[in-house]
């Protein structure tokens, strides 16, 4: 049976990297559901145009994590958080900011791919677009084809633009709902386990895709896989228990944590 480790209260910090640029700051943030505490007191600061890595045992909070970043957590029922939750140096909680509008700014793809069933491709990546009032086929195909390349989908599909979105391969499809979220041209962008139900090629494309991006927007990647984190990331975040245990460099988190019970996570000790 594997070993459980006692979650214990844990004084954390916000370290930025040397030279980064702070994209997300989050300071004592809480989450719930209904009575169930699942995050406490989180306090963290994601480097802006970095892969930032959330890793950790199923149930600690790292998807509930995700989704505050971007308000998506406050679309379940008896969901509420407390704390401060800062895009860009905006608090995104503050009375008067648009939810909708958050979610533009902070971009998020699913763990399994969820392209709109009734689109094609084309209307797959132009809808938020769309969404927001552009009407101008000039300037949406540009949309479109820039956000497909940028999702490095473009020469795949480029020819069959009216096809279902739903006709493409899981690994496809993924990168188009990536293109989906790159068209309304957001500052950050959450990943939720992106790769988990891909195979080894296609897990492959997406993290090298995270990377790429990450040269032109902030990228949030939460994984249960260390090795996929180990690759893709320059920081990371180990949560346990709804608690942030230790966050920083990859490679010293990974090689040298300061925290007994991060060490015994990447170990295999316990998970």
């Amino acid at each position: 049976m594997p070993k459980q480790l006692e979650v214990r209260d844990v004084e954390t910090h916000a370290p930025t990297l040397v030279g980064a640029n702070t994209a997300v700051q989050t300071d004592d943030l809480h989450a719930w559901f209904d009575q169930l505490h699942a995050l406490r007191g989180i306090t963290l600061n994601v480097p802006e145009r970095q892969v930032t890595a959330i890793i950790g045992p199923s149930g600690c909070g790292k998807s509930t994590f995700l989704r505050c970043l971007n308000r998506m957590h406050e679309l379940v029922p008896s969901a509420r958080v407390s704390g401060t939750v800062r895009v860009h140096d905006q608090d995104i909680y503050a009375p008067g900011i648009d939810p909708v509008l958050v979610r533009r700014r902070v971009g998020m793809v699913f763990q399994k791919p969820n392209p709109f069933p009734t689109m094609n491709i084309y209307d797959n990546v132009a809808a938020g677009v769309r969404l927001a009032g552009e009407r101008d086929r000039r300037r949406l195909d540009d949309v479109v084809e820039r956000s497909l390349r940028a999702a490095a989908l473009w020469e795949e599909v480029k020819d069959r633009l009216r096809k279902p979105g739903t006709s493409l391969s899981g690994g496809q499809q993924q990168r188009l709902c990536i293109a989906r979220a790159l068209a309304v041209s957001p500052e950050v962008l959450l990943m939720d386990e992106p790769a988990s139900a891909l195979d080894p090629a296609a897990t492959l494309r997406i993290e090298e895709l995270a990377r790429d991006l990450a040269k032109e927007i902030t990228i949030v990647i939460v994984t249960h896989n260390m090795q996929q984190a180990a690759r893709v990331s320059d920081v990371t975040g180990f949560f346990l228990g709804g608690q942030l245990v230790e966050f920083g460099p990859t490679n010293g988190l990974f090689t040298r944590p300061t925290d007994k019970r991060t060490e015994d996570y990447i170990t295999g000790r316990f998970g």
